[in-house]
């Protein structure tokens, strides 16, 4: 990828002397632990334990490593790529400065954003109060939760950072609202009921729910249908996500590294979506 490339050609130059040296430098340019892979290949590996979600024995001997290496090869390369790929955060810096309509629309095709949040499976805690913090009654098993926003092409403008499983969705919302422009729609489903009343100052879609004792009519029905065909954008960002198995399966690595491994995923995913258009 071009920007792998051209952090390669950087780092030669730094090791040639191209930039200013510090006169506190007590060791030589250039000096201590050399990486065994270059960088395309360290990438190569970052992209097959995220895709594969594999485990760093299976990892060092496809790369011909040790797992200490794999390891550490992987935390230096994380920053680099977070920095290199549209995550979440750059887009959200660009969004909230949006003021013409032409400006808006480039982000927000059709004036849409939806938001929904997906849950992930961790590992059973073993401290009871993480336990019931973490238990997701919908999902009956202990999970963290993060919350999307994307637009009609599906690229992730907007993620919080892991919530605890037990948590609901639209109280994550009321805590963490996302500042969209005024002429944006925020389309949510009935797991954010309340948020027109809420949040009066925004434009918001919901579908229509069923009161007791009583159907829905035709229109209802129809409006809902609808409702649910433009969500689909949302849903198909999740799944492009899940594809990558350390977003689907259990997360086994250290949870307070949990919010840099899903700002990779989504800026993998946002960089395939965008460079399809």
């Amino acid at each position: 990828m071009t920007f792998m490339i051209r952090y390669q050609k950087d780092t030669t130059n730094m090791r040639s002397g191209d930039y200013p040296k510090r006169k506190e430098r007590k060791r030589s340019i250039g000096a201590g632990r050399h990486f065994n892979l270059d960088v395309k290949n360290r990438f190569l590996m970052l992209l097959v334990y995220g895709r594969l979600y594999i485990t760093y024995t299976l990892a060092g001997f496809l790369f011909d490593l040790d797992q200490s290496n794999i390891c550490r090869d992987m935390q230096k390369i994380e920053s680099l790529v977070r920095s290199c790929v549209p995550i979440p955060q750059k887009m959200y810096k660009i969004t909230k400065r949006l003021r013409t309509p032409e400006e808006v629309e480039k982000y927000f095709p059709g004036f849409l954003s939806f938001i929904d949040c997906t849950e992930h499976q961790i590992p059973r805690p073993e401290n009871k109060t993480r336990r019931n913090a973490h238990y997701s009654g919908k999902k009956k098993r202990h999970t963290v939760k993060i919350q999307l926003m994307v637009n009609n092409q599906g690229i992730i403008i907007h993620k919080i950072g892991h919530k605890k499983g037990k948590r609901h969705d639209y109280d994550i919302y009321k805590n963490n609202p996302p500042v969209t422009p005024n002429q944006v729609v925020n389309v949510f489903d009935l797991g954010y009921l309340g948020v027109e009343k809420d949040f009066p100052g925004q434009k918001s879609s919901m579908p229509n729910k069923k009161k007791p004792n009583a159907q829905l009519s035709k229109d209802e029905k129809e409006y809902n249908q609808n409702h649910s065909r433009k969500r689909m954008a949302v849903e198909h960002t999740i799944c492009r996500m899940k594809k990558y198995r350390i977003m689907s399966d259990i997360f086994r690595n250290r949870l307070r590294n949990y919010d840099k491994v899903s700002d990779i995923v989504s800026g993998l995913v946002n960089y395939r979506i965008s460079s399809s258009f």
